[in-house]
């Protein structure tokens, strides 16, 4: 995926350096994380993607792509039809309300993970469920909290960690 994308940026800039001769700065990282894209253990917690996204992901490997937003959400594209287009699997699992951030919407997206040896892209619209739900994944496979909340950041968790915090104490 980083040789595409450099491939991608080094021809704008050849482009560009051709009319007016300037030194450019390609950070490669800035350009990767600037998708909202999060590894974690061979999953990618993201944002809402585009088609380009979903693009990108299909040449770098990915086999599915777990949507956790609800059907009243917009996501500018019909998702499901990209995705076949693009020869991955497309997964629903909406999770519309803070009563669907649960040890048991944890345990299907585990069971729903374990049917894939390959990367899987996971999303909602900021990643934030993502990570919530993938911290109390975390959880179910035995982390300490402290852990399981760290690898749910890590994968976008930020406004929902309240309700993550209540449902792993309620889990104790």
């Amino acid at each position: 995926m980083r040789l595409t994308i450099l491939a991608g940026i080094l021809a704008l800039t050849t482009t560009v350096m051709a009319d007016d001769v300037t030194k450019v700065y390609i950070d490669i990282d800035s350009i990767e994380s600037s998708t909202d894209l999060v590894a974690v253990d061979g999953i990618r917690s993201a944002g809402q993607p585009d088609a380009k996204a979903f693009s990108l992901a299909a040449e770098a490997g990915y086999a599915a792509v777990i949507d956790l937003r609800g059907k009243q959400e917009s996501r500018g594209l019909d998702e499901a039809a990209v995705l076949q287009d693009l020869g991955l699997d497309y997964v629903e699992l909406p999770l519309t309300s803070p009563e669907d951030i649960s040890l048991e919407n944890a345990a299907k997206l585990d069971e729903i993970l374990s049917g894939y040896s390959e990367p899987v892209l996971i999303h909602c619209g900021s990643a934030n469920r993502g990570g919530a739900l993938l911290a109390l994944r975390k959880s179910l496979h035995g982390a300490s909290d402290d852990d399981a909340l760290q690898y749910g950041r890590d994968a976008g968790l930020t406004g929902l960690e309240p309700i993550v915090r209540a449902r792993l104490a309620e889990k104790e």
